[in-house]
């Protein structure tokens, strides 16, 4: 099979996604809009997946770089992992896929489990004071004596800020395994925000809830790593594995910046439909969810450029070892 390193990782990414069986409709219709002529996967990638015309062993074999292999198990870890601890079943998709690049099993296995241990973060645990970005803290500024409610929109208001600089930080970061952090990140701050209105919720409703709203878990963290590569912000792979041919085609999904304002807004839009959610009894409906998503997206545009210094100097501060330790439960 003849095809550039990109057009494998890309495979890999979606081989990872599916591989413990068929992703809903909605998943794989969001996995699907993220391909195309202008966009980092392309329509022959997808469909050599889709209709299964390829092999974990058979993509690996166009990755000859052990930086390039590196990066392609990482991508897989992140993908299986996005909306749970891995499976049975994507854990043997993963063995086979070191074999395939050339990894020791010991080095995936222990890959495979620090990646699942952000996933097994209890969302009642709050983030680690070490990593919680500067935020000034919103309810300061609430007045004396203000009313309950009103002091509950200012904490709720903190969190969503807070959360949303730090998924968008994370993408600043030149680790792809950065990317493992950001729905686990994202499951925290709606926890919290449930909490401030009563609710006690399990990791398994607001993963229910992340999908209704339209946030694809697993896309989610396949177009970050796409992003990644598009953009050549993981040093290892800039200039030289993904070369001057990914130089056409990238459009808009150009730019560093471009995956941590995408994940503020979609963090942000989030947590803003948490807000509404459970402020309102848990009675808004599917269509309603995804309505106002859509909304508080387009509203987030302006607020990131004011919190785009705030998101730079917490990528700064931050790394993958950092999280994965302070997770550690």
């Amino acid at each position: 099979m003849s095809q550039t390193p990109h057009d494998a990782l890309c495979a890999i990414a979606l081989l990872a996604a599916f591989a413990d069986g068929e992703p809903s409709d909605g998943e794989r219709e969001r996995l699907k809009a993220f391909t195309g002529p202008d966009s980092p996967i392309s329509d022959e990638v997808y469909q050599r997946v889709i209709f299964r015309r390829t092999t974990a062993s058979q993509e690996a074999a166009s990755l000859s770089d052990p930086e390039q292999k590196r990066q392609a198990f990482e991508l897989a870890v992140g993908v299986c992992d996005a909306d749970h601890s891995t499976s049975p079943a994507e854990r043997a998709f993963l063995v086979e896929l070191a074999t395939a690049l050339d990894i020791p099993q010991p080095d995936a296995t222990a890959l495979i489990d620090q990646v699942d241990r952000l996933s097994d973060d209890s969302p009642a645990a709050p983030l680690p004071a070490a990593i919680v970005p500067a935020v000034a803290a919103t309810a300061a500024s609430v007045a004396v004596g203000a009313s309950p409610e009103a002091k509950r929109a200012a904490d709720v208001d903190s969190t969503i800020r807070t959360h949303a600089i730090l998924c968008a930080a994370l993408e600043l970061l030149p680790q792809g395994l950065a990317s493992a952090a950001i729905i686990p990140i994202q499951t925290k701050m709606v926890y919290s925000i449930g909490k401030q209105h009563g609710y006690e919720l399990s990791a398994g409703h607001i993963k229910d809830l992340i999908a209704t709203v339209g946030v694809g878990i697993t896309s989610q963290i396949v177009e970050s790593y796409a992003r990644r590569l598009v953009s050549g912000m993981a040093q290892s792979l800039a200039g030289r594995v993904l070369g001057k041919s990914m130089a056409k085609g990238v459009g808009s999904w150009s730019g560093v910046g471009t995956g941590a304002a995408i994940t503020f807004g979609t963090t942000f839009a989030l947590g803003q439909v948490a807000r509404q959610y459970y402020a309102g009894g848990r009675t808004l409906s599917a269509i309603d969810l995804q309505s106002m998503f859509r909304s508080q997206v387009d509203q987030a545009k302006g607020i990131y450029e004011q919190n785009l210094p705030l998101i730079q100097e917490q990528a700064s501060k931050l790394s993958p070892s950092q999280l994965l330790s302070m997770f550690r439960r």
